[in-house]
């Protein structure tokens, strides 16, 4: 490990404690999506005592924040993504408080050497990650168009370690089927809200035999009724769409679109329909990502790639890496194969030792990434050269 890597990991370590308190407070004050409020607080709190002047809200997002440590004169502009939204009903079952800690930890180590070097260095907090795209918000109001490279890392399991995992297009289609109350032994003296949400989910039963490999829909009823003997009048339903490409997510749009209409036709129960912003596919960086996998080996954790063809979730980060080069690479921090993303084990496990050397380390390869960017044209030549190469043509000049 050269000079300068060697100082940003004791700097980061100089700061432990105050970066893991950070991470047990996000992760004990578990909000959803656009809700925040707490863990930018906690942030922000560590960030200014650290001597760094944060802008909230940022974008007009009121849970979203930047801050900038600028060098010694202009040069590449990278910052590093936060996030630290829950999941409702199971908390921090995938792991935001570390990537917070992460881009807290790697930001403020790097900005100690930032004096030697051009450019500029940031971290940008970015909501509703689990629901709500809010890095897709962030883009629409130019919210990375002062950066040029962007880093983070996500919490794994099973002692996975990955580098340049994709991730499949996907997004959220809300749907509220209004009807009309009845007593249940007159059920044609009303609408059945409940019955048209059940025929949509029939209807895309039906047509899975016909999707595609990287294709899936799966939905939940949130509310459907609130006594047996009373026909309702209002269900609220969910979808969660993934597929390969963001244009083929519009396709299953219209899909399940057909569907609710076909069920709005068969039943009378009217339908409100939300689609929720596309979280694209997933376009990794690979010279960036092997940076990251050195720096992450140097570290002790061994990295690989992944296997070709899985069944990968989806993050609105894909949105930024079509607009500029990013990673979004992958620590585990459970061995315990058993223990799922999602889940309320994943989110105990994301408060334990093990978590939290994560939380450090991480931070570390982030920052020293990042200092291979700033420190090299060379490789940043290789970066762009990549990027300009690995977005399709059709994307370009989307963000």
């Amino acid at each position: 490990m050269n000079q300068q890597k060697a100082k940003i990991s004791e700097t980061i370590d100089s700061m432990r404690d105050g970066l893991l308190t950070l991470s047990h407070q996000i992760h004990d004050h578990p909000e959803i999506g656009f809700q925040e409020h707490q863990a930018v607080e906690f942030i922000s709190a560590f960030l200014k005592e650290h001597g760094f002047e944060v802008e909230t809200p940022y974008c007009g997002l009121d849970t979203s924040f930047k801050a900038v440590k600028k060098g010694k004169g202009p040069g590449p502009r990278v910052a590093f993504l936060a996030e630290y939204d829950a999941l409702r009903g199971v908390g921090h079952g995938c792991g935001h408080n570390i990537i917070a800690t992460c881009a807290v930890g790697a930001f403020a180590g790097l900005a100690a050497l930032m004096d030697e070097y051009d450019g500029e260095i940031s971290i940008i907090g970015t909501p509703a990650e689990e629901g709500g795209a809010g890095k897709v918000v962030l883009l629409e109001h130019g919210g990375f168009d002062d950066t040029d490279y962007a880093l983070m890392m996500h919490p794994s399991g099973g002692g996975s370690n990955l580098v340049g995992r994709g991730g499949r297009a996907a997004t959220t289609i809300h749907v509220s089927f209004h009807g009309k109350a009845a007593h249940s032994s007159a059920p044609s003296n009303g609408i059945n809200a409940l019955s048209a949400a059940i025929h949509v989910f029939n209807q895309i039963d039906l047509t899975r035999p016909t999707f595609q490999i990287q294709d899936n829909i799966n939905g939940v009823i949130l509310e459907g009724g609130t006594a047996a003997n009373v026909i309702p009048e209002l269900c609220r339903c969910e979808f969660s769409l993934r597929a390969e490409t963001m244009l083929r997510i519009e396709f299953l749009i219209s899909l399940v679109k057909s569907c609710i209409e076909r069920a709005e036709s068969l039943t009378g129960a009217r339908a409100e329909v939300v689609v929720e912003p596309i979280y694209a596919e997933r376009y990794p960086n690979k010279p960036m990502c092997e940076a990251f996998k050195n720096n992450m080996e140097a570290l002790g954790i061994p990295m690989t790639w992944p296997t070709p063809g899985k069944l990968y979730g989806s993050s609105d980060v894909g949105n930024v890496s079509i607009k500029l080069p990013a990673i979004h690479d992958y620590l585990s921090i459970t061995d315990d194969k058993t223990i799922q993303s999602h889940s309320k084990a994943y989110a105990e496990a994301a408060a334990t030792p093990q978590a939290d050397e994560i939380c450090i380390k991480g931070a570390k390869g982030l920052a020293m990434t990042a200092l291979d960017i700033l420190a090299s044209s060379d490789f940043r030549n290789q970066i762009n050269a990549y990027h300009e190469a690995q977005v399709p043509k059709e994307y370009k000049g989307k963000y």
